[in-house]
């Protein structure tokens, strides 16, 4: 297909806006009509790191992230990819664990207070890391992190958020999620539309959703109408339902879709907490099991869910063009969507 295509597909994003009052994707106005200029890449090499953090340990976390960085660089991977809350450890013992719930536990407070001294300030030093290794190994990121807040009426506030980085090192999004699930609610903030957009790399535009971000229909919209071509859904773990979410967002939004999983086993709970009766007797247990996944515009697998392996996945891309392709039948933000009767709008102001 040739270039003019994809120029034609994001001038059409943009008319679709201007007609029906949409708030604009910040990152084409400043990339201007001059970015679309720059042909699409045909093929993409991603890395996926199914593997968990060191659980609630910052320092031991941001070297085994480097780690996986390198190997990724290694195998000539463009992009890395990395789960919920990857820095430092998604909270799966709020599922497990019996009494995290409880008024005034000391347990669980003791937990909490370690989740936000082994969390990421945005900027900060952990931050700055993030950024130095993508420059340094030239590669793009997306991370989960566990973000804690030190400004403004939201200091000290716990946010389930990712960061996506370019092989230069510049934050191109940071965003928050929406609403925390269920039991997360313990222990993380809610969230706002400031990064809710996709954002133009040398890749393709990059957009990403968290967990059950991908249940919310205007949230995936807001992807949707900033011309998504590769869409990271980061996860705990990618089981069935989560499987039928990275399918149905990929066929919807005509891009590809990168499902994380990660891995970890009860006997990384944090020892404040009590295991139930069915773990103690098997610590080895996994609470995570993976499950990633990459899906075409099709919604048709291009690789299949990789459950029970940990370590890095590469896996390539190799028809970008499928995107357009796939639009001629249905396009959510072109053809497919009724403006003329439906007005949409998304706040992007950030909480402080």
């Amino acid at each position: 297909m040739e270039w003019s295509a994809a120029r034609n597909a994001r001038l059409k994003y943009i008319y679709s806006c201007i007609q029906g009052n949409h708030q604009l994707d910040k990152t084409v106005l400043e990339f201007g009509i001059k970015s679309f200029d720059k042909p699409m890449k045909k093929s993409v090499k991603i890395a996926i790191v199914q593997s968990g953090a060191e659980h609630l340990n910052l320092e031991k976390s941001l070297d085994k992230a480097a780690k996986f960085m390198e190997e990724a660089a290694r195998e000539g991977a463009e992009l890395i990819v990395f789960g919920e809350c990857w820095l430092s450890g998604y909270p799966a013992w709020l599922d497990y664990c019996p009494e995290v719930a409880l008024w005034d536990h000391e347990p669980t407070k003791e937990v909490f207070a370690r989740m936000l001294q082994n969390s990421v300030e945005v900027p900060g030093e952990a931050f700055q890391y993030i950024c130095d290794l993508a420059r340094k190994h030239r590669i793009h990121v997306c991370i989960g992190i566990n973000e804690r807040s030190t400004q403004g009426a939201a200091n000290g506030t716990l946010y389930n958020a990712f960061l996506i980085v370019d092989q230069e090192g510049n934050l191109l999004n940071h965003h928050r999620k929406l609403m925390p699930t269920f039991t997360e609610k313990l222990v993380h903030g809610l969230g706002d539309g400031h990064g809710l957009q996709a954002v133009e790399t040398s890749l393709g535009r990059l957009g990403a959703l968290i967990c059950w971000e991908h249940w919310m229909p205007l949230t995936r919209q807001a992807l949707h109408l900033s011309d998504e071509h590769i869409h990271i859904a980061l996860w705990p773990k990618v089981h069935e339902m989560h499987q039928i979410a990275c399918r149905h967002y990929a066929f919807e939004g005509r891009c590809f879709v990168i499902g994380v999983g990660q891995m970890m086993a009860a006997k990384d709970f944090p020892s404040e907490l009590k295991l139930p009766e069915s773990l103690k007797k098997q610590p080895d247990t996994l609470v995570l099991d993976g499950g990633s996944c990459i899906v075409a515009p099709n919604g048709k697998y291009i690789l299949e869910p990789q459950h029970h392996r940990e370590g890095l996945i590469i896996q390539e891309i190799t028809d970008l063009d499928r995107i357009y392709k796939e639009k001629m039948a249905l396009d959510v933000s072109g053809h497919y969507n009724r403006t003329d009767i439906f007005d949409f709008q998304v706040s992007k102001q950030r909480k402080s």
